[in-house]
């Protein structure tokens, strides 16, 4: 997994210095403003998720679950100092910082970051997409989900909000900034 991450890093550099919209991860300065607004979104978008289930717009809703918890990692991300522009190099980097202890949080949020490329492993990221350009508006499998998702947005908020709000100081481990300066 390091040497994804090291990647997401590189390609980010590269990118940018071709002058072109990075899809990876850069460092920045940590921004305790920045992780705020990202929680402030992640909440608005559960709101957004009551707001759809009342007007019947279920097939909306798996996509705002999912950007809930992607808002919440961004926000971590902010607190390390690093800008991401991608799901898959987002979820590298909270699955390191997990693994690692750097942060707390639960598997579960990040598993359901994950983009998988076989058919057979699906993620919430297919879940959205199969709602989003799927033909229909309702959706039973949703009703059935509903409590039990957005719950699990409400634990990754509050543990979001734990590390955003505490004082450790985040720092990004040598070993993933390793990056190589030829390119």
């Amino acid at each position: 997994m390091i040497e994804e991450i090291k990647n997401c890093f590189e390609n980010a550099i590269k990118d940018e210095r071709k002058g072109k919209k990075h899809k990876g991860l850069l460092l920045t300065n940590s921004n305790d403003n920045i992780a705020e607004e990202y929680i402030k979104k992640a909440k608005l978008n559960l709101e957004l998720c009551a707001f759809y289930k009342q007007k019947g717009f279920d097939y909306k809703i798996p996509e705002e679950w999912f950007y809930t918890l992607y808002y919440c990692a961004l926000a971590i991300l902010s607190k390390f100092g690093i800008e991401s522009r991608s799901q898959k190099c987002t979820a590298y980097f909270l699955r390191y910082a997990k693994d690692n202890s750097l942060i707390d949080y639960e598997d579960e949020f990040i598993d359901r970051l994950m983009v998988y490329r076989d058919k057979e492993e699906m993620s919430d990221v297919d879940e959205r997409e199969k709602s989003r350009y799927g033909s229909s508006m309702k959706s039973m499998e949703i009703e059935v989900k509903y409590e039990k998702m957005n719950n699990i947005c409400k634990r990754a908020i509050y543990q979001t909000e734990e590390i955003v709000f505490s004082d450790k100081e985040f720092k990004i481990p040598k070993e993933l900034l390793n990056i190589n300066k030829g390119h």
